[in-house]
């Protein structure tokens, strides 16, 4: 059984955080601002997207990507995708 994963980033004021449960059987949330606007009851290798949106005037949207490989057991990787702007999103090891 895997362990859980935690990704997080600050833009424009907010807080963006992807917490991913261990497993294929683990939950994806997305949160802004420590608030669930997505979330995901299981994933699986591959592929995973969540679309979200920022509380701005007038709103934003974004989506995140996340990458789990299917043949190498390494860590997902998970990426922001704002106005048209990718960015990675850092994993966070909580203890």
């Amino acid at each position: 059984m895997g362990r859980s994963h935690h990704f997080h980033l600050d833009q424009g004021g907010h807080s963006i955080t992807v917490n991913i449960g261990p497993g294929r059987d683990g939950e994806i949330e997305l949160l802004v601002n420590g608030k669930v606007v997505a979330y995901q009851k299981a994933h699986d290798t591959g592929l995973n997207l969540l679309t979200g949106e920022l509380p701005d005037d007038p709103v934003r949207l974004f989506r995140v990507r996340i990458r789990e490989p299917r043949l190498v057991p390494t860590a997902p990787r998970c990426t922001l995708e704002l106005d048209g702007v990718e960015r990675p999103m850092p994993e966070r090891h909580l203890v």
